[in-house]
């Protein structure tokens, strides 16, 4: 008989008093500006620009562009092995809520946002690496993703994540720079101009195999389209102000982080290559350290292989072979 899986959910709130728990994985965006003597002051700068991007986008009945304020959650996901009695950091989401000044309500934002998973820095820093270290041509192992993306199916449809959640996720990323973007003629009140890449994309691949498909946005006065990956209808199954929440949130971690793409001078045009070499481009107030945070990939992937992979390979397999 195969073990099955529980999940154990667990939030915190992301202000700026906010200190990463021990089994976070620490390149995880809010994790990273968290760390070292600006850590108050990065997170507080990071949560003034999602506020004042939120109210950008939703500029009706809000003529000072103070009306909305957005909170954001840490969800932190164990799953925990049955029989076991250990439990593993299995993924780690952000839920946003929108708190609306004018009528003093709370509104439910999006779930998903970021993502982050100790499994997928196993896949592409330990298993992808190691497949293609001899390899005279860069090729994916056979099932790659495979149990990734059943575990979190698995996680989508269990009854802790219903319990939490009202709707599916939506986790918003950034472009690939090894693909070409075409502007066309579709255009969304908040999401913005539809881009179509070239070709499909590794993470493309990858997330499809969680149940995900993807479509490319470039929101109204940014300069380059975010990748939105969902479950359903994307442009029906959210509200404006939910999906505003998803964008102000990303978009901000995105010129913190990738500010050659999202915080370039430049606006993206009808053909768009993202370019991570692009010098025309403006940084934010905030520190942040991008070579630490490859460095960390690696130890995340090897702290999955050894604390997950290796000791619960035979019961992962059985699973995974089982799992419809």
């Amino acid at each position: 008989m195969t073990k099955d899986f529980t999940f154990t959910i667990k939030s915190i709130c992301l202000d700026e008093n906010y200190h990463p728990a021990v089994n976070t994985r620490i390149t995880t965006n809010f994790a990273n500006l968290a760390r070292g003597s600006y850590r108050q002051a990065n997170l507080r700068n990071a949560l003034k620009m999602i506020d004042n991007r939120f109210n950008a986008l939703a500029q009706w009945d809000n003529p000072k562009a103070d009306r909305y304020s957005v909170e954001l959650e840490i969800i932190s996901v164990d799953i925990d092995i049955a029989g076991s009695g250990n439990s593993f950091p299995s993924i780690e989401i952000l839920k946003t809520h929108i708190v609306d000044h004018h009528t003093n309500k709370r509104i439910e934002g999006i779930v998903g946002n970021n993502f982050s998973s100790y499994v997928r820095d196993y896949d592409f820093s330990v298993l992808l690496q190691e497949h293609n270290k001899d390899q005279p041509k860069f090729s994916i192992p056979d099932n790659f993703g495979e149990l990734h993306g059943k575990l979190f199916k698995y996680f989508i449809n269990s009854d802790s994540y219903k319990k939490h959640f009202k709707k599916p996720p939506v986790i918003c990323l950034s472009v690939s720079d090894n693909k070409t973007y075409h502007r066309t003629e579709n255009q969304h009140p908040a999401l913005g101009v539809e881009y179509q890449p070239n070709e499909p994309s590794l993470t493309e691949q990858y997330f499809k195999k969680m149940g995900l498909q993807v479509r490319y946005f470039m929101p109204p006065n940014s300069v380059a389209p975010l990748a939105f990956y969902f479950v359903g209808d994307l442009l029906n199954d959210y509200t404006h102000l939910e999906l505003i929440s998803t964008i102000s949130t990303m978009e901000t971690f995105q010129k913190i982080y990738r500010p050659e793409i999202y915080n370039a001078n430049a606006t993206a045009g009808k053909s768009y290559q993202p370019n991570l070499k692009n010098l025309d481009h403006s940084l934010t107030q905030i520190v942040y350290d991008r070579e630490e945070r490859s460095k960390l990939a690696n130890e995340q992937g090897k702290f999955a292989e050894q604390h997950f992979i290796k000791p619960y390979q035979t019961v992962l397999e059985q699973w995974s072979a089982n799992y419809a």
